[in-house]
């Protein structure tokens, strides 16, 4: 990042491209949500883009052609040289169904994945965990942020964020930023990203609207949380670096609540695939580096 200008990233939620390919609506969902990203990318140029999970619908996508609609949903990104990093969602890793109007009755084939020689278990507990380091332009040896990247299951795995993956996060961490568990002036801040809320999400959750101390343009309906907490919130918290966790999956959520001395913050939902009708956006996060600070809002698909 330059020294002298923000860092601006656009956080994609649940595009959910492939819905219902079989039908004229599932295709022009995508078609929407591809303009939804080209008009906040026009308005915001972001520096650097998020998918936040469920990027595809995977469930309704026949296998062969699954990276076709991946393609489709970072073309917007990739057309304009924008670098981009993704989790993946509870749909992203769903298995296909075969919709039954495409048979006769009695033909109806059965989907058995085959045991014998799959790497499949050895990918447990998760596949998209990982950290980038942003840095100064100045500087490139120098970190102002580091973005880290969990998977929070669903599909195949579990919808949980393991044990081995917080043991993941905290060895990962203290190697690189090993003075953010004090409050030193060199530790480097730290956000993170994941797509399926966790349980703290459900203690600070607002009823009857958004107030403060928390932020947000929409509320409706409950918080679907992770089938369990199991010691990465109580990592997180006790990091001063730590300074926020985005996540997805709710689509009629897109609120910032104080946790402790973080935020746990909601994307928007930005594909016209899933449910809910509630107006398409994203969540914008902009950086400053010196000192520094980070502040977010919401961008809508009518540039509002």
């Amino acid at each position: 990042m330059r020294a002298s200008a923000p860092f601006k990233i656009a956080l994609f939620a649940d595009l959910h491209f492939g819905e219902a390919t079989s039908t004229d609506w599932g295709p022009l969902q995508d078609v929407n949500s591809t303009r939804v990203m080209n008009t906040i990318l026009d308005d915001e140029t972001p520096d650097f883009v998020i998918y936040l999970g469920d990027v595809i619908t995977a469930n309704n996508i026949p296998i062969a052609n699954a990276s076709l609609y991946w393609d489709q949903a970072i073309s917007p990104t990739k057309s304009r040289g924008i670098p981009f990093a993704s989790v993946f969602g509870n749909h992203d890793d769903a298995p296909f169904e075969w919709p039954k109007e495409w048979f006769p009755a009695p033909g109806i084939p059965q989907l058995i994945c085959p045991a014998v020689n799959s790497t499949h278990s050895a990918l447990w507990p998760s596949i998209s965990n990982y950290v980038i380091q942003v840095s100064s332009s100045d500087d490139p040896k120098s970190p102002v942020v580091y973005l880290y990247f969990l998977d929070s299951g669903g599909g195949s795995y579990p919808q949980v964020i393991s044990n081995a993956q917080a043991e993941w996060f905290q060895n990962k961490s203290e190697e690189i930023n090993p003075n953010s568990s004090l409050v030193l002036p060199d530790s480097v801040p730290e956000l993170i990203f994941w797509h399926i809320p966790s349980q703290a999400y459900n203690k600070v959750a607002p009823q009857f609207g958004i107030h403060k101390p928390c932020v947000g343009s929409i509320n409706k309906e409950n918080v679907s949380s992770q089938a369990a907490e199991l010691g990465i919130m109580e990592l997180l918290v006790k990091r001063p670096s730590v300074k926020a966790i985005f996540v997805g999956h709710n689509h009629g959520l897109d609120w910032c609540c104080p946790y402790e001395k973080l935020w746990l913050c909601f994307a928007r939902h930005t594909g016209y695939g899933g449910y809910g009708d509630w107006p398409r956006g994203a969540r914008i996060i902009e950086i400053t580096q010196q000192p520094f600070s980070f502040r977010t809002w919401i961008r809508m698909e009518d540039n509002i």
